[in-house]
């Protein structure tokens, strides 16, 4: 199965990055996209069945799943956009005590890197291409720092569940 796999990601990686790409009009995305596809298609490798032919499925995902991906960043810049916070405004909210002081230590134990593509996403709702470029690292480094910071906000979970969860409305 797994020379299958990799023979379809060979023969399809190009036309559904095209397909992706006439979607979100975004490179990076797009490959993103197709890739989060393959790594599902991986994923269920086993217990998937096809019943239309390969190709038809995989259109058919990628379009979805990039769809998705334009719900998803439309919802964050209307949210980034309510919030309208600058770069500058982040470290005085951070510094300031609120009732909401455990979520601030949390989000203060992050490394500064970590801590400002964590904000820059949640609060300030720019993609992930963007924290990208205006930080000069790749996507999969933003995608990594996401990761990385979203398994330690649940790590402590525990302790404070509801502001983890609320994290974006604690800002205010």
């Amino acid at each position: 199965m797994t020379n299958k796999v990799e023979e379809l990601f060979k023969n399809n990686y190009a036309l559904l990055c095209l397909v992706s790409f006439s979607i979100v009009k975004d490179r990076d995305a797009a490959k993103d996209i197709v890739q989060d596809f393959f790594v599902s298609l991986w994923n269920k490798r086993d217990t998937l069945n096809i019943t239309t032919s390969f190709e038809a499925y995989a259109r058919r995902s990628v379009k979805n799943l990039s769809l998705l991906y334009l719900e998803k960043e439309k919802k964050v810049k209307k949210m980034g956009h309510e919030l309208d916070l600058g770069r500058e405004d982040i470290q005085p909210l951070l510094d300031k005590p609120k009732k909401n002081s455990k979520l601030y230590d949390l989000l203060n134990q992050m490394p500064d890197k970590r801590k400002e593509i964590f904000i820059s996403f949640v609060v300030q709702g720019k993609s992930y291409s963007e924290i990208a470029e205006s930080n000069g690292v790749s996507i999969n480094t933003v995608k990594t720092q996401m990761k990385r910071a979203y398994a330690f906000l649940r790590t402590h979970k525990k302790q404070d569940f509801i502001s983890v969860i609320l994290i974006s409305c604690s800002f205010f």
